[in-house]
């Protein structure tokens, strides 16, 4: 799998998803996973799932996660990225360890 490749169809997936405001996605909170394929520029294709859950509390913030992988032993191991929505709109910007 190309790491790179992933990650930047991955990030525009979660683009779309980002301009979501609050209340959709908050409705979306613990529904089945959104899943789909898509297919690089070289012709590569990746299958990728977005789930959206309570952060910490239900009601509270919204974190929407998205994992892509090629569909060979990745899918064990897939790549991730996520984001956190406040009540407000407003992205939650986490620490990295």
């Amino acid at each position: 799998m190309n790491k790179r490749e992933a990650r930047k169809l991955l990030a525009k997936e979660l683009e779309g998803w980002r301009q979501r405001p609050y209340a959709e996605l908050a409705s979306l909170v613990h529904g089945d996973p959104v899943t789909g394929e898509v297919q690089s520029e070289a012709g590569n294709r990746y299958q990728y799932e977005i789930q959206i859950f309570w952060d910490r509390k239900p009601g509270g913030d919204i974190r929407v996660l998205g994992a892509i992988d090629d569909g060979g032993i990745r899918v064990f191991f897939p790549l991730t990225d996520d984001f956190i929505v406040a009540t407000n709109g407003d992205f939650i910007v986490e620490d990295s360890f």
